[in-house]
């Protein structure tokens, strides 16, 4: 299988794409704000979040509320304080792959082994806690523009849709951007309960348009569905674009994502903001992103 972006920082790199966002980047991406505006991309995460069937969901537990004074606690100098405990998968809501989530033939990305992912210490490669803050140019690729309505269900989105949408913005992508792919499949859930969502069948890249992506550079690709690519998978393949991106080119995805306000502002390149939590050995991380324009 090609490795394309093994070795391109070294042999002992656990970063991958995002070391091409720069000082330069960074300094470049903040003359995008024009107006001060800040938009959340995130999804809000309570035991109501759609998660796969196979992932628990988020679960909320107070340790300390004000039932537990009106059945008798002391407030010292009438001092009163709740806290709380969440527990809850790191792939849940809108999140961020780390470069240790997917692997194939026994090794990750730049060839670090498979086997240094264990249940007792987690990835001693390739961790969450590796990946430094995401603050680029973002870019907004509007398929639903495109289209004039959100994707289908299953439906692909090829290179030539990719270099067509940014034609129909108006941008070039860069080294160091990070790029939002905006299919509706999140708006589309709007009213379904955590139950009812279908995590088995969305729009999504296909690996020609995630080369596409890869070629030009970029440090991270996030979009409004839960796995990027399309599913279900073309025949006889598996998290193909996964595969790809993650594994091949080191690029994380950021899944979950909520477009549908950023896309409404018709704002194509913005200051893009995230950092994911450094939970050490974790494969991936909750993510508040934010367009700043």
């Amino acid at each position: 299988m090609a490795r394309e972006g093994w070795g391109l920082f070294g042999p002992d790199d656990e970063i991958g794409a995002a070391r091409r966002i720069t000082a330069h980047k960074r300094a470049s991406a903040a003359r995008l704000v024009r107006e001060g505006r800040c938009l959340s991309l995130a999804q809000p995460l309570s035991r109501d979040t759609p998660v796969p069937r196979h992932r628990a969901g988020v679960q909320h537990f107070m340790d300390r509320d004000g039932g537990d004074y009106a059945a008798g606690r002391r407030a010292p100098g009438g001092f009163q304080f709740a806290e709380d405990t969440v527990m809850m998968p790191v792939h849940v809501g809108t999140h961020v792959d780390a470069l240790c989530h997917v692997w194939t033939e026994d090794q990750i990305y730049n060839g670090h082994s498979g086997h240094e992912i264990t249940s007792t210490r987690g990835a001693r490669r390739c961790g969450i806690e590796k990946l430094p803050p995401l603050v680029s140019r973002g870019v907004l690729l509007d398929l639903v523009a495109l289209r004039g309505e959100a994707l289908a269900d299953g439906e692909s989105i090829t290179r030539e849709d990719l270099i067509e949408a940014a034609r129909r913005a108006g941008v070039e992508l860069e080294a160091g951007d990070v790029v939002l792919v905006h299919t509706g499949w999140f708006a589309r859930q709007a009213g379904r309960s955590r139950l009812e969502v279908d995590f088995d069948t969305e729009p999504g890249l296909d690996v020609s348009a995630a080369l596409w992506l890869a070629e030009a550079g970029v440090a991270a690709v996030g979009a409004d569905n839960f796995a990027i690519e399309a599913m279900p998978f073309p025949d006889g393949q598996v998290f193909p674009v996964h595969q790809r991106l993650i594994r091949d080119y080191g690029i994380s995805l950021i899944e979950g994502l909520v477009l549908e306000p950023l896309a409404m502002c018709g704002v194509a390149t913005f200051l893009f903001v995230a950092a994911p939590l450094p939970l050490v050995g974790a494969t991936g991380s909750p993510l508040t992103p934010l367009a700043i324009f």
